[in-house]
Formats: C-alpha cells, structure tokens, sequence
C-alpha cells in the first residue's frame, strides 16, 4: 500500500507534462492572445503564454522552497509578487516551450529527491514571509494545487478560443 507521501510525490510528479500537454498544437499567436476585457473569472486576464511562464516562476519558488525545509533548520521561504514578476521579467520575451521545460524539469527533480526521505521529512518546517510556518507537505500541495488551479485557465482559454 502506498504511504500518504508517496502519493503526494506521484501526484506532484505527475503535473511535470501538464503544462506541455496544456499548450499542444497552439499557434504563438493562440498563445499569446489576452481574454477579451471583462471576460469571466474563470479564464483570467493573462495571456496562455503568460500563465505558462508564471507557472514556471512559481514552480522555482517552490522548488526552492521545498528545499529549503528539507535542507535547512526553519527556513524562510520568501513570498513574491506573481504581478510584479510579470510586469518586470520580460514575460512576453521568454519562451513558452523553454518554460514549460523547466516546469517538467525541476517537478522531475525535486520528485527525485523526494523520493529520497524520510516520512518524518515531510513535517519539517519552514516560516512563510507572510503565512507562517508551513510544512514540506503543505507546499508540495501547495504546487500541485496551483499547477492545477492555472491549468483550469489554461483550459478555459482554449476553449474560448476554439482551440
């Protein structure tokens, strides 16, 4: 029977081709193409490009994150700005697929190493600049739900789309 780590470790695994999968077959212009204004919650105000490279900005900082409480005794894991970073990394400059590679990628190596510990590893801990002290287990959900959540909007998008 698989421990509740090991489940955890493969559903994060799992989100390591999502994001490729998510943007198959679309055309730079598909996407790079923003909502229409006042479009509905459900499909954002950012572009499909823009999500996949938000992704894989997010997919570092929880990456770094994850190994920080693993590595070290009470880190500080270090909040950012997802707006900011959008507004001043040249977002429209950098590439989809090169994005969407270091999603697979880091998902691909942290799952290596955690495969690695200990249960009683997923209970370290670290302190969140804003939300406090957040264990291994709570930023690895933390990473898949947010994966999941900004693929719903990938999906949306698409489907307004046509595509």
């Amino acid at each position: 029977m698989a421990s509740a780590q090991s489940t955890l470790i493969d559903n994060y695994e799992r989100g390591a081709d999502q994001t490729a999968q998510a943007v198959r077959g679309l055309s730079r212009d598909d996407l790079h193409r923003l909502p229409p204004a006042g479009s509905a919650p459900e499909i954002g105000k950012w572009s499909i490009h823009q999500v996949v490279v938000h992704l894989a900005d997010a997919e570092a900082a929880l990456a770094d994150r994850i190994k920080r409480i693993i590595a070290e005794d009470d880190p500080v894991l270090q909040a950012w700005d997802e707006t900011r970073f959008a507004e001043r990394l040249a977002y429209d400059q950098q590439s989809t697929d090169d994005a969407a590679t270091l999603i697979a990628l880091t998902r691909r190596q942290v799952a290596r190493i955690l495969r690695t510990l200990p249960d009683a590893a997923f209970d370290r801990t670290g302190r969140h600049s804003e939300r406090g002290p957040q264990t291994g287990t709570q930023v690895i959900g933390m990473a898949i739900s947010h994966m999941e959540n900004h693929l719903k909007f990938i999906r949306a998008k698409r489907a307004l789309f046509g595509k």
